[in-house]
């Protein structure tokens, strides 16, 4: 494609070559592809040697295939000694029965082939409410019943519901990648079964990762939401935020979606004046990185402040923002996100980051 040509070929993209700065692994036969910047030490997607195999195919399940099986934002798995996934093989013969019986394009009425890493392939199981996913489980156990089969599936009496983003300090990079993107697709398969256009039942496509409505040919394809996190830079200090009305209450950078007509170089500018109401300039492209989590596609950026270092706080979307010196943000990185990445990028190498 025209972006592996550009990017192999060197050319300079936020003033940064790529070449110079970047091994890139892809297999063009597969149609995958990953990139691990140099010196970094990785983030949630980054799991090589393993690869990330997205390609819409049809597939046969087997046994030792993974499935998930989602309820809002909660995910059944194992818990034991650690928390793990389900294996085709311990749910019912029923379920993949379906799969070969009752296929209707890619997937059935049960079953959603997702994606794969290495040779594992990953699978939905189409639930959508609350209620159907508590007759399911039901489901699974009377079955482990009627089998009288404990020695060969004991560990779905172990089963447990967990918030997806608890799976970010409990499981494996590659567990925690792979229930994240199934997570991404689970919302958006949830939130698409019907046209938006004429309201008939819409259909995945036979040849891309696509919903159809056979009525009047809407075509919807995956939610993918564009964002920019924003390392702001002043004096070898960074801007650390905490949010106001969220989950997660550890320090932050500005972060927020790219709207309708913008660049994502204009976004920077945007966010960072209405969170702090701070001027920035020497705007830098870092890295980007899938974040299943929010269906986001996020986009890293550092910045150097224009003018005042003064903070003007939206209370709205922050509940705290300050400066912290580079030698106060020692080990912020959690292998995971792209924040925390460059947190432990800006203590590593401080303004440096913004050449």
């Amino acid at each position: 494609s025209t972006w592996l040509r550009t990017k192999v070929s060197g050319v300079r993209i936020f003033s940064r070559t790529w070449k110079k700065d970047f091994e890139s692994l892809f297999s063009r036969d597969l149609g995958s592809f990953y990139y691990i910047k140099k010196g970094g030490t990785g983030m949630i997607q980054d799991i090589a040697p393993m690869k990330f195999h997205n390609e819409y195919q049809q597939r046969e399940c087997r046994d030792t295939d993974i499935v998930f099986l989602f309820s809002g934002n909660k995910l059944l798995v194992k818990k034991d000694s650690k928390i793990s996934f389900f294996y085709m093989k311990e749910f019912t013969k029923e379920l993949t029965k379906e799969t070969e019986q009752e296929a209707d394009g890619f997937g059935n009425k049960r079953l959603q082939y997702l994606f794969s890493i290495d040779d594992v392939q990953y699978y939905l199981l189409k639930v959508w409410s609350k209620e159907e996913a508590e007759k399911e489980v039901e489901k699974q156990l009377d079955e482990q019943v009627d089998r009288q089969s404990k020695k060969q599936n004991d560990n779905i009496e172990n089963m447990e519901w967990v918030t997806i983003r608890s799976l970010r300090e409990t499981v494996s990079k590659k567990d925690c990648f792979a229930a994240a993107t199934a997570y991404h697709l689970y919302v958006w398969y949830r939130d698409n079964r019907y046209c938006g256009r004429c309201g008939k039942k819409l259909q995945p496509d036979t040849k891309e990762r696509m919903m159809r409505c056979a009525c009047c040919g809407n075509m919807v394809y995956p939610k993918i939401a564009p964002a920019v996190i924003v390392g702001v830079i002043y004096d070898n200090k960074i801007l650390m935020t905490k949010y106001s009305d969220r989950e997660y209450k550890k320090y932050a950078l500005i972060a927020g979606f790219t709207e309708i007509g913008e660049t994502a170089e204009e976004t920077v500018h945007r966010e960072v004046m209405e969170e702090v109401g701070l001027k920035v300039k020497d705007i830098v492209y870092y890295k980007s990185q899938p974040w299943g989590f929010d269906s986001n596609l996020l986009m890293g950026f550092y910045a150097r402040v224009e003018g005042t270092d003064a903070i003007t706080l939206d209370k709205n979307e922050l509940s705290l923002a300050e400066w912290v010196p580079r030698e106060q943000v020692a080990g912020m990185d959690d292998k995971i996100s792209l924040t925390r990445e460059m947190m432990e990028n800006f203590y590593k190498n401080g303004e440096k980051c913004l050449q």
